[in-house]
C-alpha cells in the first residue's frame, strides 16, 4: 500500500479548516489542500489526486455529497478513499453515507491531536464502509 501523504480538506468552517490544517500539517506531517465549498473543491481540484478526501457533509451551495459524487466524475478521483466529516450522527445519515461510498466517517467535533492517527488508521485500513 502507497504511503499517506496528500489530503484534500473541504470545509466551509473557516475555524474547522484551521485546526484541522494544523492538525494534519503541524502533528500528521500531511500535505493539506483545502477548499471552503465543494465547487471550489470540484472546480479547482488538481490532476494529481490527493491520496485521500476529508469531505464535510453540511455545506451551503454544493452539499458533500453532491461535492463526493461531482468529484468523481473525474477520472483521478474515482478510486480516491472519501472520509466524510460530520456533527450529524444519526444511523440514517451513517447509512446514506456508506450507501453512498465513504470509506468512513468521522464525528465533529474531532479531536486536533488524534485526527492524524484516525486518517491513518482509516487508510491502513484500505476497505470502504460499504460494499
Amino acid at each position: 500500500m502507497a504511503e499517506l501523504k496528500r489530503i484534500m480538506h473541504v470545509e466551509d468552517d473557516p475555524d474547522i479548516r484551521q485546526i484541522a490544517r494544523m492538525s494534519l500539517e503541524l502533528v500528521g506531517g500531511f500535505e493539506v489542500i483545502q477548499y471552503d465549498c465543494g465547487l471550489d473543491a470540484v472546480e479547482n481540484a488538481p490532476e494529481i489526486a490527493p491520496d485521500i478526501i476529508l469531505l464535510d457533509v453540511m455545506m451551503p451551495g454544493m452539499d458533500g455529497m453532491e461535492t463526493y459524487m461531482r468529484l468523481r466524475e473525474r477520472s483521478a478521483y474515482r478510486d480516491v478513499p472519501v472520509v466524510f466529516v460530520t456533527a450529524k450522527a444519526s444511523r440514517a445519515d451513517f447509512g446514506r453515507l456508506r450507501d453512498l461510498g465513504a470509506t468512513d466517517i468521522i464525528l465533529k467535533p474531532f479531536d486536533p491531536m488524534s485526527l492524524p492517527d484516525q486518517i491513518r488508521d482509516i487508510w491502513n485500513r484500505g476497505t470502504p464502509a460499504a460494499g
